[in-house]
């Protein structure tokens, strides 16, 4: 089993790209992420963990992420190697992201991310049957993930 469950806050925007075989979306950010423990009289430690989101994913990722915010990422370990142009062997390892969610309460004047999101994907995430006339969101309310 191979999977990854991450929070952190971005260190960067996403940077999005497009593939150039068949133009699919790639969005690349890093998190960094607490350890758990710190050694008495020492700052806490962070892991800087390299995360790539694909297609809807990256797409979402690209549009509603920024730097500094708190995200979760669920994903699944991989590794690359390959080699530069002196010969050189490069290893990479990186979480490819299944899952994305905010892991934060929306700051003020979010609002329009909000709306925007429900607008790009409220019904697509919902499998396209989601009724979402009884929900009113308002810049007090905070997320439930």
């Amino acid at each position: 089993m191979n999977k990854v469950i991450l929070m952190g806050r971005l260190t960067r925007d996403p940077e999005v790209r497009y593939t150039q075989t068949n133009n699919t979306l790639v969005a690349t950010f890093s998190l960094a992420v607490n350890r758990r423990f710190v050694r008495q009289g020492e700052e806490r430690q962070a892991d800087f963990i390299n995360i790539v989101a694909w297609n809807k994913q990256g797409e979402f990722c690209s549009k509603y992420f920024k730097k500094g915010q708190q995200v979760g990422v669920i994903g699944r370990l991989q590794t690359r190697t390959w080699d530069d142009q002196n010969g050189t062997k490069h290893y990479v390892t990186e979480v490819i992201a299944e899952e994305v969610y905010f892991a934060e309460g929306r700051r003020e004047g979010d609002n329009a991310v909000a709306s925007s999101f429900e607008n790009t994907f409220g019904t697509e995430m919902a499998g396209g049957n989601a009724d979402t006339s009884d929900f009113e969101v308002t810049a007090s309310d905070d997320l439930p993930f």
